[in-house]
This record gives C-alpha cells, sequence and structure tokens, in this order.
C-alpha cells in the first residue's frame, strides 16, 4: 500500500519552494532512472538535460507560457529526443557485445531488422517513435518522485524551438519534448491539499 499511498501524495506541482533544493544523491536517483527506464528495442533514443543555473531556469519561464515552475523548481528535467539511424542502431549493437559478450551471429538477424526497420522510415516517424520513448520515461520518473517524495510537475506547455536555442540543443543533435520542473512544493500552494479527480477505479478497468 506504500505505492498507492505515495501516488495518493503526488499532484502536479503548481508552486515550488524556491529555497528548498534536491540533494545530489536525489538527483543522482532521479538520473539513473532515467537511464534504466524501458524503451523500444533498448535503443534509448532520449537525453536529459538536468537544468540547476537559476538564470536559465529564469530565461526558461518566459518560453514556458510564464509558467512559474520552472524558475522555482530545484532543476528542470528536459527531456530530449535525438535520430536513430543506422550509425546509431551499429553503436547500440556494439554496446551489447561489449557488455554482453554476444557473438555477431547471434545479434545479426536482430541488427538487420532494426537496420532496415528505422532506414525504411521517415524522418517524422522516428521522431513520433522516440517521442513516445520519452513519454515512457516521463511516467517513470513521476513514479519514482513520488516514491522519493519529490514534487514534480510534468510539463508540455512550453516552446521547443526556444528552448532548444537557449540550451544549445540543436548543435548536439537533439530535440526538447517534455520538461519535468522537481523540487518541493510551497507550503501555501493550494493545490497540494485538493482532493484527486478520478474515475471510480471499477468504471475504468476491466478483467478479462
Amino acid at each position: 500500500m506504500k505505492s498507492i499511498e505515495n501516488l495518493q501524495w503526488r499532484y502536479a506541482t503548481k508552486k515550488f519552494d524556491p529555497s528548498k533544493k534536491l540533494t545530489q544523491d536525489q538527483l543522482d536517483i532521479l538520473t539513473q532512472t532515467f537511464n534504466l527506464t524501458a524503451t523500444s528495442y533498448g535503443l534509448q533514443p532520449c537525453r536529459l538535460i538536468v537544468v540547476q543555473s537559476q538564470e536559465v531556469k529564469d530565461a526558461m519561464v518566459e518560453k514556458s507560457f510564464g509558467q512559474r515552475q520552472v524558475a522555482d523548481s530545484s532543476a528542470v528535467l528536459v527531456l530530449c529526443t535525438r535520430h536513430v539511424d543506422e550509425d546509431y542502431v551499429n553503436e547500440y549493437f556494439n554496446l551489447v557485445k561489449k557488455i554482453r559478450q554476444t557473438p555477431d551471429e547471434v545479434l545479426k538477424p536482430f541488427k538487420d531488422m532494426l537496420t532496415s526497420s528505422f532506414s525504411s522510415k521517415q524522418v517524422e516517424e522516428v521522431e513520433q517513435w522516440a517521442k513516445n520513448q520519452a513519454y515512457i520515461i516521463l511516467g517513470n520518473l513521476m513514479t519514482v518522485c513520488a516514491q522519493e517524495r519529490i514534487d514534480s510537475c510534468p510539463m508540455e506547455g512550453f516552446i521547443p524551438a526556444q528552448i532548444d536555442e537557449l540550451l544549445g540543443l540543436e548543435e548536439q543533435g537533439l530535440k526538447s519534448v517534455l520538461l519535468l520542473p522537481v523540487g518541493y512544493r510551497a507550503t501555501d500552494d493550494m493545490f497540494a491539499d485538493f482532493k484527486k479527480v478520478r474515475r471510480p477505479e471499477q468504471e475504468m478497468v476491466r478483467y478479462v
């Protein structure tokens, strides 16, 4: 029941206490969560930018439609995607071989399938696929935040091109797709005490 208690405790934090900061150990838990989250084919098409600089967070407010969470949080986790091509797939299988000592003849069928699949996709298809992986990661990060009693606020409401420019992401071959400010809720955030509004479980879940 502890997991359910933690999920009941979490909410999309509207107001952070800027005086309270996460420890490096807490940030390490979140970065490890990001890196350990499952992604399709294990290809990890996402990257994480951890923004702690107050100057940069302040600059993000205007590019996030005035939402103060990005400035007042302890850090903003910026989930980014990168393009997956044949070279990237090859890098992945080289890593598999290095870590697991898997023979080439075992890896080749899967490797050829992925290379063929991604080579035949339009750029837009690959970008959407990568973005879907970012949402999986976001959900996992939010759950771990709740388990660790770290407040968070998932955000789609920002201008990606402007965030990309601010963080120099284009030069890194990255595109921002989601933001997750993390930190501690302000004591006067009235949303913290609001009851959750959810449809009855019996309406939402069906056993077959």
